[in-house]
Parts: structure tokens; sequence; C-alpha cells
């Protein structure tokens, strides 16, 4: 028999900030999660967990996030270390990159910090370029991180890119088990390739993008909130995206 399928369930930008509003639409993406007849092998929480990076939202995502299945995470650039790490990860506070690493069903899973404290745009700095390439085995791998490394072709999200992307691009030639890049910051569900891997952009729980060609608004607030299903086998990974109605 061959390797299992894992399943990694994705959610991005919740963008909890108190209000009423992101509170449901995150609650519900939770307890839609939680009620599957197969639990996900794990969830990714690909940034922007919380709105201000205030510690109360932090306290409100522990308490959503507090799962009987895995749950990896990444921050975003409206999140900060500092809070993240003591709240989140109960840790103590560092300025340093947040990177951690798990094991799902024999794929590993790093989760990248594209973060610049006091900036919205990304970068995986070099110590977090580092970091990748001493962890990684040769298993097969996905890099989960918050800035897509390629444009989505909207002036919001394309204002605040992942830099040093040529970096990356050589770090994923040294590594072909690298086989797919997972990351959110769009709020529109998208497909692309970078470095011959590829690119899948979550959808976020707490507006829809719109596109140029939908209209001049850029938030749609009608959109349900959104989740992504990876399913990982040996080398390969197909994805399939749900609304939360």
């Amino acid at each position: 028999m061959g390797d299992p399928v894992v399943l990694l369930a994705q959610i991005s930008d919740l963008h909890l900030d108190g209000t009423a509003r992101t509170s449901e639409r995150a609650a519900r993406t939770v307890g839609y999660l939680r009620s599957l007849p197969r639990p996900p092998d794990a969830l990714l929480v690909t940034g922007d967990v919380a709105d201000h990076a205030a510690v109360a939202e932090y306290e409100e995502a522990a308490k959503l996030l507090d799962l009987p299945f895995p749950v990896l995470t990444a921050p975003g650039n409206h999140d900060r270390r500092g809070p993240w790490r003591e709240v989140l990860l109960r840790e103590t506070a560092a300025e340093t990159p947040v990177n951690r690493a798990a094991d799902i069903g024999g794929i590993s899973i790093l989760m990248c910090d594209s973060t610049i404290p006091g900036a919205d745009d990304g970068l995986l700095a070099p110590e977090t370029l580092d970091w990748i390439e001493a962890t990684l085995t040769g298993r097969p791998a996905v890099l989960a991180f918050h800035h897509p490394p390629v444009d989505v072709h909207h002036p919001l999200p394309d204002s605040y890119p992942l830099g040093g992307r040529p970096a990356l691009a050589a770090l994923l030639d040294r590594h072909p088990q690298v086989i797919a890049l997972i990351t959110g910051h769009a709020h529109t569900a998208a497909a692309a390739t970078f470095a011959g891997r590829p690119v899948i952009v979550g959808p976020a729980v707490t507006w829809t993008l719109r596109m140029p060609w939908e209209g001049r608004e850029i938030a749609d607030l009608g959109q349900p909130p959104g989740v992504a299903f990876h399913l990982v086998h040996e080398r390969s990974i197909v994805t399939h995206f749900r609304n939360v109605l």
C-alpha cells in the first residue's frame, strides 16, 4: 500500500478585532471544521489572525483555535511577534522570526514568518531562509507563510508584496522535495506557480477581495468565509476550496 493522503485544512486572514461580525465569521469557520466527518490531519493558519495585534484579539484566537487536531500558525503583516508568541505559543515575547515545523503524516510542514516588523510588505529574512535550509529533510515538504511570492494582479495586495523572491527561488532550486507553497494575505483564493512550484493562496475568513473586473469596491463583505483543503500524497498536492455558509 502507498503512503496515506494527508488532509491539511487552511484558514487565513481572520482579522479578529473585537467586533461581532469578525467573531461570528471566525467562529462559524472553526465550527465547520469541527463538524467535519473526517477531521483534518492539521489546520494551517496563514496569518493576520488579529487586526490590531492586541492581546485580547490573540486571546480570542487562542480559544477559537483550541481544536482536537494540530493547529500550525504563521503570522501576517497585521500581527506582532511579541503578543503572538506570548498568547498563541505561550512563549516569552521576542522579535525574532516566528518559524515552526511539524511532521504531519510524513509531510514536513514549515510555517515560515514572512513579516517585517513595522511594515506591511513581506520578506523571508536571511535567518528564516537559513532555518528552512537547516530544517528541510529528504521528506516531501510544504512551505506555508503569509505573503504570496507572486503578484495577484490587484493593486491592494500587490502593493505589499513578498520581497527577496530570487533568494527563495534559489532555495527551491536546491530543494526539489518542497512540493508547494501555501499562503494567504490576498483575501482571494488563487493558484499560481513560482520557481516551478504550485503557489496556493488561501481565501480569507473576514472578507473577500473584489478583483478589478468585478467592480470598484475592494472588499466584498457579502461573500462567506473561505476554507482551503489541501490533499497531499507523496509529492503531489490537490486543493479544494469551500465557502462556509
